[in-house]
This record gives C-alpha cells, sequence and structure tokens, in this order.
C-alpha cells in the first residue's frame, strides 16, 4: 500500500512540475527570440551615427545581452533535459546517489539534476579546486 501512495503522490508531483516546466519553458523560448529580435533590429544601419562614448555603450550592451541570451538558452537546454527525464520515469532521482529530490528543491529549481547534499558536495569540491580570493577590508590600506 505505501508502494502505491509514493507512485501517486510522485505522480501528482511530476504533473506539478511539468506543469512548472512548460511554463518555465515557454517563458524561456519567448524571452530568447525577443532578445534576437531585438538585437537583429539594432543593426550599425539602424543606429545612424554614432559617437565613440555612444558607440562603446552599444557595444556593452549587446555584449550584455548575448550574455542574457547564452544564459536563458542554457537554462532551456536544462529545461527541455528536465522534460525528457519526466517522460523516461528518471525525474526527481539525484544523478549522484540515485535518492531522490527534495520536492522543494524541485519546485525552487524544477530542473535540478543533484539533490541538495550532493550539490554541496560538488560545489565544495570546486570551491577547493578553483578558490576565489575575496579581498578583505584590511587588504586595501595601511
Amino acid at each position: 500500500m505505501a508502494k502505491a501512495r509514493s507512485s501517486v503522490t510522485r505522480t501528482s508531483r511530476d504533473r506539478e512540475l511539468t506543469r512548472l516546466l512548460e511554463n518555465r519553458r515557454r517563458d524561456l523560448v519567448r524571452d530568447v527570440l525577443d532578445t534576437l529580435r531585438s538585437s537583429r533590429d539594432a543593426t550599425p544601419a539602424n543606429r545612424g551615427v554614432l559617437d565613440l562614448g555612444e558607440s562603446s555603450e552599444v557595444e556593452m550592451q549587446e555584449a550584455l545581452a548575448f550574455s542574457l541570451a547564452q544564459m536563458k538558452s542554457e537554462t532551456l537546454q536544462a529545461v527541455d533535459e528536465a522534460l525528457r527525464r519526466l517522460r523516461n520515469g528518471t525525474y526527481g532521482d539525484c544523478r549522484q546517489c540515485g535518492r531522490m529530490i527534495a520536492a522543494s528543491r524541485l519546485r525552487a529549481l524544477p530542473f535540478a539534476v543533484r539533490c541538495k547534499p550532493c550539490e554541496e558536495a560538488r560545489e565544495a569540491a570546486t570551491e577547493r579546486h578553483n578558490p576565489v580570493s575575496v579581498p578583505r577590508i584590511g587588504d586595501f590600506g595601511p
């Protein structure tokens, strides 16, 4: 009986998360397409004559828009992969330890591939290999 309840709970959770992922996917596709359209419309011919400062600002804005579009595209790929895992029945299983990822984590990050303990361990290992030096207050003066 517990197995049937778990299956029903997982099915309703999967329906909720499928809806969440599909909504996120729709929004991301719209955002990426909007960014591509606006960058296409901002061609040099459409800008007119720009001085050096204006040209530099436009280039910076274009680079930022490209970076945002790239991040959204990567998120879109993660969402698509999560939807594939849902269809395959492997959604919500931690890729590292195989345990079920907490529903609260999946609601917050529906394309998560690791449970919280495994993700924290991965982040800690990454930090050990790629430490970031953060300046302390005493580093700025005598």
